[in-house]
This record gives C-alpha cells, structure tokens and sequence, in this order.
C-alpha cells in the first residue's frame, strides 16, 4: 500500500462524525497545520508561539509584532469555527468561506487596504493578484466566479474528493477573491472539504512552499491538475507519516 493509501486508511477508520471526535482525531496536528500555513505567508510565525496560543491563549516573553500576534490568535479562532462547522455539517458555501476570511484576518488588515475600503469577510474591492503570472479575478467578476466553484464542488464521487480539493485549491487561489488571507483560507476550506467528505486533512509543510507554489502554477498558467493533486498526496503521507509508523511498530 502507497503512503497516501496508508493515511487514507488511518484516517477513514477513526470513523470521525462528530466535532469532538474530529479534534480528538486531529490532536497536535490543528497547531502544526497553523503554524505551517501561517508561516507560508509570514517568516515571524513561531512553532512555539502557536503552540502557546493554542494551548494556552497567551504567550510568555512575547517579542514580536502584533499583527503575527493577532494571525495565530485567528488561527485558533478559525480552527474552533472549522470543529464547530464540521460539527454542524456545514455546506462549503459562500456565506462560510467569508466567516472563515473574516476569522482569519480579523484586526490584521494594514491601513493602505483599510483606507482602499478592503475589509475582513468582503470580497475585494480592488485587484490584488498572485504569482509569478499576476493572476487574479477582477473584483466585479470575484463573487460569480466565487458562486461558480463553490457550486461545481457540491456534489462528487465519494473516490474523487482528493481531485476534487486540489481543484477547488488552485481554481480558489487563482481567483484570489479576497484583499489578504486568500492562501491561508484557501488551505483551510481545502481541509473541510476533506474532512466533511471523510478524508484526511492536510498540512502543507512550509519548508515544501516551492514545491506548492510551482503546482498551483501549473494550475494557473496550464490548467494542469495532476501537479497540485501528487503534491497534496505526498504531503498527506507526510501529514500522518508518524502516526502510520507507530500503528506499524
């Protein structure tokens, strides 16, 4: 059996169906998957800060600025509203992929995006764009084409969630819809969707942000999946590499 054939099966037989069967299910890994997103998009996040704000929510000898400060704090805020969502059986929809923006950016928008009329839990109201190619949906076309994927996700074979997570990742990432947070939510809703349909969620390791970064660009310049779909499967196997190694002892 391949290794994301092996997380598959770890994840599927703890039979997750409650939100607290699925924190107890995630344990340690709601805070590395924090850390590793947060620091995706921020060098100042800290394993150990995150740890401390999820375990304690607070810090000791904090030195550093608060807008790091206020993004793990999200973090935490953002993965209680994933427990409760998945708990509620939540569609993925657009009012959710807002409340999870709006979460998650909280108090962290700076004052050029605030004066521009951007705010937390809006689509953007300005061109803001991504990658190497600039790509972006403009704002007046982000809320159709927002309703358009989220529609083309709903209903799918129980075997195509994978293929069908990386899609909605990249197609979301290259329509960028938000001021701020956009890989940060996207990484997050990828993971509902995951969870929701009974698959493992992901952490997309930063030291592999390259690696990530060249697949969504196949996606954006090519329209190519394959790239996005092998790197989520290799980063599964390493998600649950040592749970996997401790069932096998």
């Amino acid at each position: 059996m391949d290794p994301y054939c092996k997380a598959l099966a770890l994840w599927q037989k703890k039979s997750v169906t409650t939100d607290a069967g699925l924190a107890e299910a995630l344990n340690s890994h709601s805070i590395a998957f924090a850390y590793h997103s947060g620091k995706i998009e921020n060098e100042k996040v800290s394993y150990h800060d995150t740890r401390e704000i999820f375990e304690h929510d607070g810090v000791t000898s904090y030195t550093g600025d608060l807008r790091t400060l206020f993004e793990i704090r999200n973090a935490k805020a953002a993965n209680e509203l994933f427990l409760a969502a998945f708990g509620q059986r939540r569609p993925l929809d657009g009012a959710f992929l807002l409340e999870l923006q709006k979460t998650l950016t909280q108090n962290t928008y700076d004052t050029r995006r605030y004066q521009m009329g951007e705010r937390p839990g809006e689509y953007k109201h300005h061109d803001y764009v991504t990658g190497r190619e600039e790509v972006g949906a403009a704002p007046e076309d982000v809320a159709e084409e927002m309703a358009e994927l989220l529609a083309e996700v709903q209903d799918f074979p129980a075997d195509k969630a994978l293929t069908t997570a990386a899609y909605f990742h990249a197609k979301f990432e290259n329509i960028h819809p938000f001021a701020d947070g956009n890989g940060r939510v996207g990484r997050l809703a990828m993971n509902y969707l995951l969870v929701l349909h009974g698959y493992p969620p992901i952490i997309i390791h930063e030291e592999d942000r390259r690696a990530y970064y060249d697949a969504l660009e196949a996606w954006g310049t090519k329209q190519q999946l394959e790239p996005i779909c092998a790197f989520l499967r290799e980063q599964t196997a390493k998600t649950w590499a040592k749970q996997i190694q401790r069932k096998e002892l």
